[in-house]
């Protein structure tokens, strides 16, 4: 069984920055790409960002391009979100999970990931 611990969110303002950080149980962490979503209160949950099990290869939503960076450390079972210049807009839930494919078309796809984190929020101020 893998379990996913999100941790990182908070309040901040406007221009500020966060760390998210997922820590992931299991052996086989290395072995899949993994990926972070968010839902904001009311709407539908959507994806952020993913990158490769070897994190040569990352992936971002377009409203989160240029400001967000996701990485991982395979040695040490991690993924990260490395958010700057955070907006009111990206108020939100965010949830990290492993995917169930490592195909770079299915990973914006919320379908093709198995396992979830509980969410870490995430609040920013204007």
């Amino acid at each position: 069984q893998v379990q996913l611990v999100e941790s990182g969110g908070g309040l901040v303002q406007a221009g500020d920055s966060l760390r998210l950080s997922c820590a992931a149980s299991g052996r086989t962490f290395s072995a899949y790409a993994m990926g972070w979503f968010r839902q904001a209160p009311g709407k539908e949950r959507e994806f952020v960002a993913a990158i490769s099990w070897s994190g040569s290869s990352t992936y971002y939503a377009d409203s989160v391009k240029g400001r967000f960076t996701i990485s991982r450390d395979n040695a040490q079972n991690t993924v990260y979100l490395q958010m700057n210049s955070l907006k009111p807009e990206d108020t939100a839930v965010y949830y990290c999970a492993r995917s169930g494919t490592n195909r770079p078309e299915a990973l914006m796809l919320e379908y093709n990931y198995t396992y979830w984190g509980q969410g870490t929020q995430v609040t920013v101020s204007s």
